[in-house]
């Protein structure tokens, strides 16, 4: 039987990231692991998540955001995201076993002591990380519980090659839509973005009006849009949408990322006269709040187009927990593809 470690290895924010978030804002220290108690387990992690609204949560001003699983952090503080691990030890009252695999919310740490009743337990045969710790689910739930595709649609997204992104503009296709166009800041990424997302057309944000770029690319207008990033963007896309058109906002990466500082305010000028005139929706929208219950459903329709061979979970891999740091500072760079995991 595996002895239980007496220490965990974790990694804690070393001070508040001024400016860009660079790795080494954050420090690798070692905690002492507290005893069980009543309904707690000892976990081993295997995986765990790693998500760039760490560089908001890590800010001098930060405050708890309604759609960010994790808490303000303050220097010190060890962090935290979805992970996946394996129990190594377990009071009686926890109702699980040594061996079991569960997902639960203590990621960056080798060791976590969970409370059982935060844990889920997951089949331990071809378990596939990245379908449990990615964001396929935020956007089927976005799409089909934030707003509603109809067939033929033209779909906007907005960071369409990130963690959301990836899987947004592949469900909209398997949902009808008729032409998704995405948005990255990576020239480098946009025949990937084409050839394994299926975009039919990607906008780089590369200092040309977007607005100009956006009706090249969709002459005819746009029915949905998904945004994860505000800014220009969202302006184009109301001055290039149809009549009818459905916006639904996951997020506002221009102020999350901003290079003099994240910040939780993202102004953005929109002509609001055309929201009337065209009758545009528009809705703020969190799956982890709003629709949990979305994730059991996104799995059994993953399951099914996995098979069919119709959809793909795009994944960046780190290895090893020193190495997340940088993990997080590349995320935060808009260098990565996909969800941003670290394997331990």
């Amino acid at each position: 039987m595996e002895q239980p470690p007496r220490v965990s290895q974790q990694v804690k924010l070393a001070a508040h990231p001024e400016g860009k978030l660079r790795s080494t804002d954050f420090i690798l220290a070692e905690t002492p692991l507290p005893s069980l108690a009543p309904h707690q387990v000892l976990l081993r992690n295997r995986w765990f998540r790693i998500s760039v609204s760490t560089r908001l949560m890590a800010s001098r001003d930060a405050k708890e955001i309604k759609g960010i699983p994790f808490p303000a952090l303050r220097p010190g503080d060890a962090l935290a995201d979805g992970a996946i691990g394996e129990v190594i030890a377990a009071t009686p009252e926890s109702g699980l076993k040594v061996g079991d695999t569960v997902s639960h919310s203590l990621g960056w740490r080798d060791y976590a002591v969970a409370d059982a009743r935060q844990c889920t337990v997951l089949p331990r045969e071809r378990l596939d990380p990245v379908a449990y710790l990615g964001h396929g689910w935020t956007a089927y739930a976005a799409l089909t519980r934030g707003t509603h595709i109809n067939r033929g649609d033209t779909v906007l997204v907005s960071s369409g090659a990130g963690a959301i992104g990836s899987m947004t503009g592949q469900i909209a296709r398997r949902l009808g839509a008729g032409r998704v166009i995405g948005s990255t800041g990576s020239p480098g990424k946009v025949e990937w973005m084409k050839h394994e997302l299926g975009y039919d057309a990607v906008i780089v944000r590369d200092g040309r009006p977007f607005a100009a770029q956006l009706a090249e690319a969709a002459p005819h207008g746009i029915d949905v849009f998904v945004d994860m990033v505000g800014g220009e963007q969202l302006t184009a896309a109301v001055s290039q949408a149809r009549e009818g058109a459905r916006f639904v906002i996951l997020g506002a990466l221009i102020a999350e990322l901003n290079a003099q500082g994240s910040s939780a305010i993202a102004p953005t000028e929109i002509d609001s006269f055309q929201l009337p005139i065209k009758g545009i929706t528009l809705r703020g929208y969190s799956a982890c709040e709003d629709d949990p219950g979305a994730f059991a459903e996104w799995m059994q329709r993953l399951d099914a187009w996995r098979h069919e061979g119709t959809v793909c979970l795009p994944a960046t891999i780190f290895k090893g927990l020193d190495n997340a740091p940088k993990a997080l500072q590349e995320a935060c760079e808009g260098k990565l593809k996909g969800v941003v995991l670290v394997e331990l």
